[in-house]
């Protein structure tokens, strides 16, 4: 088993599990190999040292203050921004992952169907789907709760 910590053009960094070097290369060749995040075939691979020990002069500060997805913020001091980046990274496609799993996808019709929702014609449940900005908005005055996500094709499938 190879594991290769990967990147696409827009630096979304992330880590591909392949049956050999020459597994990771076919699917590159094919483009079935793309970023989880913008779905870019155009992918490279980082370097990579697995566990390996180092020091640092990095100091991670934790403080109880503030939220976060885990309870405590974490600040990292020093130069050191691309461990934080990745862990932002990974927490937004974490929560993103959560959010997929437990919302049904009712595509085009997402206004129609949140008003029923809202009106108790249809069961209540949550739902993503896509509507105009204008919709969203006449949705939210007549008191339905919606938010707005970022549309990223990776997230209609299960995100690996």
């Amino acid at each position: 088993m190879k594991v290769y910590n990967l990147a696409c053009p827009m630096e979304h960094r992330f880590e591909g599990w392949f049956a050999s070097e020459e597994d990771c290369l076919a699917q590159q060749d094919k483009g079935i190999l793309a970023c989880p995040v913008c779905d870019s075939t155009e992918i490279t691979r980082m370097p990579s040292a697995p566990h390996i020990a180092r020091t640092s002069s990095t100091e991670l500060t934790v403080s109880k203050d503030g939220p976060s997805l885990s309870g405590d913020v974490i600040a990292l001091a020093g130069n050191d921004h691309s461990q934080l980046e990745a862990q932002v990274q990974a927490a937004f496609l974490k929560g993103m992952r959560d959010l997929m799993g437990r919302s049904e996808d009712v595509g085009n019709t997402f206004a129609e169907e949140a008003r029923k929702i809202h009106y108790k014609e249809a069961p209540e449940r949550s739902i993503r789907g896509q509507t105009t900005l204008d919709e969203a908005e006449s949705l939210r005055d007549e008191g339905i709760e919606v938010m707005a996500m970022p549309l990223i094709p990776a997230f209609k499938n299960t995100l690996q």
